[in-house]
């Protein structure tokens, strides 16, 4: 298939593009800065460009089957609702290119998953550490569900640099007590990957955790 991944020299984007291209995918990564990444495939495209500049995103979209959105910024400088504006150039050009399948990363505490987060997640760290990062995805995950694509969004919880595990908890919610409220960008990518042909959560809103 032939995927473009939004936030590719992220965290979890580096992990999608590397596990895509390992699965036989033909992937454009588009990015700012394409010259961070320093990995190199024949089936690798690098694409410079701004996510928040309309034409970068409408000149990259024609040809492709599968959008992945890994956007994000650091808490402290997320001050420009990057996901949010991205993501509404990345819609528009996905439309426009009749690109139909958007797989999009959130995080876990939007939505309807908030009430579940852990005492200190929910009471300290959404409210004051993540408050634009939460709020931007709020705006995010609103212009993904009135689209008329075939979305998925992810919302993993608190990332980590781990290893691939492919061991996980996944569902809309995450009432499991179990649940440890971590999960690797590793595992991200994968769960991301594997809604690339599968319908099960497709117009929904998974939670991945360990």
């Amino acid at each position: 298939m032939k995927l473009i991944i939004f936030g590719s020299t992220g965290g979890t984007g580096l992990q999608v593009v590397t596990q895509a291209l390992k699965m036989g995918h033909h992937v454009t990564a588009f990015a700012r800065n394409p010259e961070k990444m320093k990995i190199t495939h024949n089936n690798l495209q690098k694409i410079q460009g701004d996510v928040l500049n309309y034409p970068d995103v409408e000149q990259a979209m024609p040809g492709q089957d599968v959008v992945l959105c890994s956007l994000g910024l650091p808490a402290i400088m997320d001050k420009s609702q990057l996901r949010a504006n991205g993501t509404k150039n990345i819609i528009r050009a996905m439309e426009k290119a009749g690109v139909k399948r958007l797989i999009c990363q959130s995080s876990n505490g939007v939505g309807d998953t908030r009430n579940a987060l852990p005492f200190f997640m929910k009471y300290i760290i959404a409210p004051f550490v993540l408050r634009r990062v939460f709020a931007d995805h709020e705006i995010q995950e609103k212009l993904v569900k009135e689209s008329q694509l075939d979305w998925i969004i992810v919302r993993p919880t608190a990332l980590t640099n781990g290893k691939k595990t492919e061991d996980y908890q996944q569902g809309i919610t995450l009432n499991n007590k179990t649940a440890t409220f971590k999960i690797s960008r590793a595992d991200v990518a994968d769960f991301m990957l594997q809604q690339l042909v599968d319908n099960h959560y497709l117009h929904k809103t998974p939670s991945i955790s360990y």
